[in-house]
């Protein structure tokens, strides 16, 4: 039998239908692209080539792999426990002389002793402690399969919204530029009417104040890139630098994709309960709830059965050899505790419930993240068509205030609005796009898509370094482990 509670995951009713209004307007159920690589719905090849040297190189990644390498090895030190163990092993080997009446004659009275014995107990599992062991330390394994898929979720949202900071500053950066060199031009025309005498200094410092000023966001947009690049390289697991295969190309500087839909391959309430951070928080769970079994076989017997086997022989000519076999069952039970027993369970359980509650909060802080996301997602959809036709308008205000001050019909000041006007447009429409990408990216990662990746759990390098230290048998094969979709303990697979 086992003492202590089965696990029973503790969900809440409305998770398991879960839906959102906001959500279902953003996504739709295909086949294609993979929820596992949603990054390919954005048809880019740098973004594709990103994550791959992300998944073989990030470092966080890396010691996400091994700590499922060593989960697994304290699950064998649970399993251990269900065998015999041996208490005791001694070999004794002893010189002794004897002293006679006529002195000390070490040949004369000189023999040697030897003696083996060999001690083994194996304490039977009546009342499933050890079962309940190896049942936390199963689970404890499967939340650290879990906890590596949710690194990679995170790994591949922060490559991705890195990326599109990247593409979005250097798009700013064109922009910029691009509104920088027209108002340069107008500087220009406005300091060569000033010394002809054909214009006041108003419009020769307005024209100056607006130029330099956009003249002055420069350097601000090309620190961002730098840091973008940066941020990227430490995710690839570079040093950071400069990323040549990053470099803008001519035409595409400015291009930042307006994908409207989440592809999903199931519907929202079973991939956020699926989400590789949940999913651990419910194996977490399960690995506490059979630790109270643990600590509730401490409140009965335990029954042992023990055994020793002792040799002993010695030089001594006639002196015969023994031999001697002791075996027989033990019980030990810890009756007067004053009460520490007891309080561990309930400290187990309390611990339990704690990590109830946090289950409970990580279920509805993934459903918050996801409909914020598609909330954020809606609005900067609204907003791109608005903001692209103000861009178009600004445009052609500006077209029409340059000819109008040509002809004399409008102060320079109207120019200037214009051109004001025209780059404030241009930016916040690509600014508006990059929410769109980051609330698409947000909207992926809060119903848990990305957790797969081809690259193995330890890497070779790493693999042979850790076998030169250490044998470690067939725990670094990969395909001996068990997958964390199979995790028995928790409902259903992924």
């Amino acid at each position: 039998m086992r003492v202590g509670p089965d696990f029973h995951t503790q969900r809440e009713s409305w998770s398991e239908h879960w839906t959102s209004a906001s959500v279902e307007q953003v996504t739709q159920q295909e086949v294609q692209p993979d929820f596992r690589q949603w990054w390919q719905i954005f048809g880019d090849e740098n973004l594709d080539q990103l994550m791959a040297e992300a998944d073989a190189h990030n470092g966080d990644l890396k010691i996400a792999g091994l700590r499922v390498i060593e989960a697994r090895a304290q699950l064998g030190i649970a399993l251990a426990g269900r065998y015999p163990q041996v208490q005791q092993a001694n070999a004794d080997v002893l010189y002794s002389a004897r002293k006679r009446s006529d002195g000390f004659n070490p040949r004369s009275g000189a023999y040697w002793q030897y003696a083996a014995s060999f001690s083994i107990g194996w304490e039977l599992d009546f009342w499933g402690r050890f079962a309940r062991a190896i049942e936390s330390a199963d689970a404890s394994f499967f939340a650290s399969q879990a906890n590596r898929e949710d690194v990679l979720v995170l790994l591949h949202a922060q490559v991705a919204d890195t990326y599109f900071t990247l593409r979005t500053a250097q798009a700013r950066l064109r922009i910029a530029r691009e509104n920088a060199q027209l108002q340069k031009r107008s500087y220009a025309i406005t300091q060569r009417l000033f010394k002809s005498g054909e214009s006041d200094e108003l419009d020769l410092q307005q024209a100056k104040t607006q130029y330099l000023g956009t003249l002055s966001s420069i350097p601000d947009l090309e620190s961002q890139i730098v840091l973008a690049r940066h941020a990227l390289s430490v995710l690839l697991g570079r040093p950071p630098g400069p990323l040549p295969e990053l470099d803008v190309q001519p035409g595409k500087d400015g291009v930042i994709p307006l994908v409207n839909r989440a592809v999903l391959q199931d519907v929202p309430a079973n991939l956020l309960l699926r989400r590789p951070d949940v999913r651990a928080a419910e194996l977490q769970m399960a690995a506490q709830s059979a630790l109270i079994g643990v600590a509730k076989a401490d409140l009965y017997p335990s029954v042992s059965l023990l055994g020793s086997l002792v040799w002993s022989a010695s030089s001594l000519t006639g002196e015969p050899s023994t031999l001697s076999v002791v075996g027989g069952p033990s019980v030990t039970w810890n009756l007067f505790d004053h009460g520490k027993i007891t309080n561990n369970v309930r400290v187990q359980d309390a611990r339990l419930q704690q990590l109830t509650v946090t289950y409970q909060n990580s279920v509805r802080e993934a459903a918050r993240e996801a409909d914020d996301a598609a909330t954020a997602l809606i609005a900067a959809l609204q907003r791109d068509t608005i903001l692209d036709d103000a861009q178009g308008a600004a445009r052609r205000s500006l077209t029409l205030a340059n000819t109008i001050y040509r002809e004399g019909y409008s102060d320079f000041e109207r120019v200037l609005d214009a051109q004001r006007a025209l780059f404030a447009q241009q930016d916040a429409y690509i600014v508006n796009r990059s929410n769109a990408v980051g609330s698409l990216i947000a909207l992926y990662k809060a119903l848990g898509g990305g957790w797969y990746t081809a690259q193995p759990l330890v890497d070779p390098a790493t693999r042979e370094q850790m076998q030169q230290r250490t044998d470690w048998g067939d725990l670094l094969n990969e395909s001996t482990l068990p997958s964390a979709t199979a995790s028995p303990s928790t409902g259903s697979p992924r």
